[in-house]
């Protein structure tokens, strides 16, 4: 068990929010985060519009980012949005399929937000500071 929550921890410091080097974002709060991926705001704390990027269910950086960001498991989250798409609440983010996409979708786009492995961080994106509390 030790070794698994060794295993977590690793990924999950492997795991960074990013953004477009055009986006003005460099900072978010941990809550900021959870807000975007859960779909309760659609802007950006400077009030520019926000599309979260999701990776494909059953990554690693899925679980790590949801995990320590987001403070959810995969299942929950699933649980969660499947609770408000039926009540016609809301829709999960975008799903880009595969992870080495998901950079590519960012760097073009200043509204759009997502996460990758920190050794995939490159020029054309900017690594997003997350303010814990």
């Amino acid at each position: 068990m030790l070794m698994a929550a060794a295993c977590q921890f690793a990924m999950a410091q492997d795991v960074v929010l990013v953004v477009s080097r055009k986006c003005s974002v460099s900072s978010l709060t941990q809550e900021q985060v959870a807000d975007i991926f859960l779909g309760k705001t659609s802007t950006f704390p400077n009030g520019a519009s926000v599309i979260p990027i999701d990776q494909q269910e059953g990554t690693g950086e899925r679980e790590a980012f949801y995990h320590h960001f987001i403070g959810k498991t995969e299942a929950q989250v699933r649980t969660y949005w499947s609770k408000i798409v039926f009540t016609g609440k809301g829709y999960p983010p975008i799903e880009v399929v595969p992870p080495e996409r998901v950079k590519r979708v960012i760097r073009d786009n200043p509204n759009y937000i997502g996460y990758i492995k920190r050794r995939d961080v490159d020029a054309s994106v900017k690594v997003v500071v997350v303010l814990h509390p």
